[in-house]
């Protein structure tokens, strides 16, 4: 064998290892918790996996034990016999195994009731209200002040350290709210209002996903829960307060006349799904495109929100996402261009 060949196979335990390692980490593992749901529920995960593991090994040593003396009675007594202790000490042994078992399913009970019962953020918390739809999320920000309720689309901001309490309402047929750092799942079910709370510790984002089969484009449809200090989270909610941007750039870039962005967004069909707080378009069966290029991505963190994604997905929407409830409109270069530059302006 080749110094090359052994140097290669060296590297393959190395690899898998690797492989194996890549999902305890990241913006999207339950093994990588950046909550306090989500870090009671790991506990619970690695005291079953432990309990479990050792349960396993014991079995497999007992199966080797067993196999291995009854070989030897085969090949010492007469099967006829029968061994009147070992039959007494076998079912001693087979009685306190029921029991241990018994006692260990018992025990993950109590141990999941406690960790349930754990899962409730204490203190006041940040009502938000997420519907989901196939195939994207509406996201309210509640307030008892009219004034101060928004909405978005796509991506939760929260305060480190606050606890969120998430009003899930599904939208036309039943999703599941995943973001496996915080918290665990909680169904979105049509005509049932449910509850999910977590308390994020640490500032960063986390990728959260629909965890329920709920059609064709399910795998595409994500969102992101950006945690923040206190102070950036008041100002991206005062920024999320306000209405779309003057457009007087994107008139100038446009010579100010109907070829404009803002006139083929109004004219050409967007403003009847979307809405854009400040301006005509009150739609509702898409998501609110007030503050779209303040985003992260696009079509449910389908596409980065770059302006060259941007133009593709207005371009042909069922190209990169089939089956969603955004039609292709017919748009000339012209209006490609000056509905992106308008849409680029909503910061």
């Amino acid at each position: 064998m080749t110094a090359r060949r052994l140097k290669w196979l060296s590297f393959v335990p190395k690899a898998l290892l690797l492989f194996v390692l890549t999902g305890c980490g990241g913006p999207q593992s339950v093994l990588n918790p950046q909550g306090i749901q989500a870090i009671r529920l790991a506990k619970l995960f690695w005291i079953f996996t432990g309990v479990c593991g050792a349960v396993w090994i014991l079995v497999l040593i007992a199966m080797m034990i067993a196999v291995s003396g009854i070989r030897a009675e085969f090949r010492s007594l007469d099967p006829l016999v029968v061994d009147a202790q070992g039959e007494r000490t076998m079912t001693i042994v087979v009685g306190s195994l029921v029991t241990l078992t018994a006692l260990i399913l018992i025990s993950f009970t109590f141990l999941s009731y406690l960790a349930t019962r754990g899962l409730a953020a204490p203190g006041e918390a940040l009502s938000i209200e997420v519907t989901g739809y196939q195939w994207w999320w509406n996201v309210k920000y509640e307030s008892a002040d009219p004034s101060q309720v928004f909405n978005t689309a796509n991506e939760l901001h929260v305060p480190v350290g606050r606890p969120v309490k998430i009003d899930l309402k599904a939208g036309d047929v039943i999703h599941s709210f995943w973001v496996p750092n915080l918290s665990g799942k909680q169904d979105l079910i049509p005509g049932q209002d449910n509850v999910l709370t977590f308390t994020p510790r640490r500032a960063g984002w986390y990728r959260g996903q629909c965890a329920e089969f709920c059609g064709w484009q399910h795998a595409h449809m994500a969102f992101l829960v950006i945690v923040e200090s206190q102070s950036d989270f008041d100002a991206w909610r005062a920024a999320q307060l306000e209405t779309a941007n003057s457009l007087s750039g994107d008139r100038a870039a446009a010579g100010g006349d109907s070829s404009g962005g803002e006139h083929v967004f109004m004219t050409r069909g967007c403003a009847l799904c979307h809405a854009i707080r400040g301006t005509d378009a009150g739609g509702r069966a898409g998501p609110d495109l007030t503050h779209l290029a303040s985003r992260r991505t696009l079509a449910a963190g389908t596409l980065p929100n770059t302006k060259q994604d941007l133009l593709a997905w207005i371009a042909d929407p069922q190209a990169i996402k089939p089956g969603n409830k955004m039609p292709k409109v017919p748009l000339d270069r012209s209006e490609l261009e000056a509905l992106g530059n308008y849409l680029g302006t909503l910061q």
